[in-house]
């Protein structure tokens, strides 16, 4: 399959035809790894890894501990 590198304000972007969104197993607005190799001239995309659980619940915790403390953790911030 062949695709134009199009313009996208000051960046450039490559569209992804629907069917290879599917196989690929993403969806609008899914975060992906980029990946170069200059020397073999390729690029490859793949969908990034989701978190464990653990990792979800230790985001949550984290996110709740911030929000719990923010006007103390900036008063810290501050000095």
């Amino acid at each position: 399959m062949t695709q134009k590198v199009i313009k996208v304000g000051d960046s450039a972007a490559v569209i992804i035809p629907k069917k290879s969104l599917k196989e690929l197993g993403l969806a609008f607005g899914d975060e992906v790894v980029v990946d170069v190799n200059s020397k073999e001239q390729l690029v490859s995309i793949r969908p990034m890894a989701k978190p464990s659980k653990r990792q979800e619940r230790i985001a949550e915790l984290t996110y709740n501990f911030i929000n719990r403390y923010r006007k103390d953790l900036e008063t810290l911030a501050d000095k």
